[in-house]
C-alpha cells in the first residue's frame, strides 16, 4: 500500500469511533422516532394529518412559535444592550460584566425556574412589593401562564444572546468609529450608521441560537406555565408518557427536528452562517 493509501486509512480509523457514536446515539434514535411516527398506531401518514386537522396540535404549534419569537426578540434587545455596555466598559470592568453574564449558566435551570415562581407568584416578592407601594390593588397573575414562561425563557437565553453579539462587537475596529466622529457624525449617527450594521452578524447568530434553543424548552414552560400553556416539548412528553400516544408524540418530535433544520436552511440562504459563527468563535 502506498504512503497516501496508508494516510487515508489512518484518517478513517481516527474518525471511526466518533462516527460510530454519532450513528448509535444520534442517527439511529432519530430514525426510530421517524419510523414510529408513521407506524403507530397504524402504517401511514395519519399522525401527520393531525397537523392540518387537529385544532389542539395547531394551537400547541402556534403557542410555541409565538413564545419563541417573543423570547428571541426580548433576549436580543436585552443582550444587545448588555453586550454594547461590555464593549464600551474598561478592561477591568469587562471581566466583571462577563462574569455576571456567565453566572446564570452555572445555575440549574430547575433552580432558576422555581426562583421565578417564588418571585412572581401571587404572594411572591414582586406582587408584595407592588401591593406595598400601592401600585396595584390585588395580586397580578405573573406566573403559571404565558407571561411567566416568557420571563423564565428570556432570563435563561440572554447569556446565549450576549456572547455571540459581544464577540461580533469586539471585532469592530475602533478606528472606524473614531473616523466617523472625526468626519462630524454625532454619537447617535456613529452607532446607527457604523456600529449597528457592523454588529448585525452577531445579532443574526444570536437570533438563530436563541430561537433554536427556545423551540425545545421543556422544564421552564412546565414549571412556570403550570400545565396551562403547553409548548411542543411538554406536549410530546404528555403524549408519550401520560397518554401513551407514541405516534403523535414522535410525529411532533420529528416536526421539531424539521423546524430546526428549516430554520438553519433559511438563515443559511440569507447569510453565510459559517462566517458568522466562525467570527463568534
Amino acid at each position: 500500500m502506498s504512503a497516501a493509501g496508508r494516510t487515508g486509512a489512518g484518517w478513517w480509523l481516527l474518525i471511526l469511533p466518533a462516527f460510530l457514536l454519532l450513528v448509535v446515539f444520534y442517527v439511529a434514535p432519530i430514525a426510530q422516532v421517524l419510523t414510529i411516527s408513521v407506524t403507530e398506531p397504524e402504517l401511514g401518514l395519519g399522525n401527520y394529518e393531525r397537523l392540518f386537522t387537529s385544532s389542539a396540535v395547531q394551537r400547541v404549534i402556534e403557542t410555541t412559535l409565538r413564545i419563541c419569537l417573543i423570547t428571541t426578540v426580548l433576549a436580543l434587545l436585552l443582550g444587545y444592550g448588555i453586550a454594547y455596555a461590555i464593549t464600551l466598559a474598561r478592561p477591568r470592568a469587562q471581566g466583571w460584566w462577563i462574569l455576571a453574564v456567565l453566572v446564570p449558566l452555572w445555575i440549574s435551570v430547575l433552580v432558576r425556574a422555581f426562583a421565578w415562581v417564588t418571585l412572581l407568584r401571587r404572594q411572591g416578592l414582586v406582587n408584595n412589593a407592588l401591593l406595598g407601594a400601592g401600585v396595584i390593588d390585588e395580586p397580578l397573575p405573573l406566573v403559571w401562564n404565558e407571561f411567566g414562561i416568557i420571563v423564565g425563557m428570556v432570563h435563561y437565553m440572554v447569556p446565549f444572546a450576549v456572547l455571540p453579539m459581544l464577540a461580533s462587537m469586539r471585532e469592530i475596529d475602533p478606528r472606524l468609529l473614531a473616523a466617523a466622529r472625526g468626519l462630524g457624525a454625532s454619537r447617535g449617527e456613529v452607532f446607527r450608521r457604523v456600529f449597528l450594521p457592523l454588529s448585525l452578524p452577531g445579532v443574526i447568530a444570536a437570533g438563530v441560537l436563541v430561537f433554536i434553543f427556545s423551540l425545545g424548552f421543556y422544564i421552564t414552560p412546565a414549571i412556570l406555565g403550570g400545565g396551562k400553556t403547553l409548548m411542543v416539548a411538554e406536549w410530546i412528553s404528555l403524549q408519550i408518557l401520560d397518554l401513551i400516544r407514541w405516534g403523535l408524540g414522535t410525529m411532533m418530535a420529528t416536526m421539531l427536528i424539521a423546524a430546526i433544520l428549516v430554520t438553519l436552511l433559511v438563515f443559511s440562504r440569507i447569510v453565510d452562517l459559517r462566517r458568522i459563527f466562525g467570527a463568534g468563535a
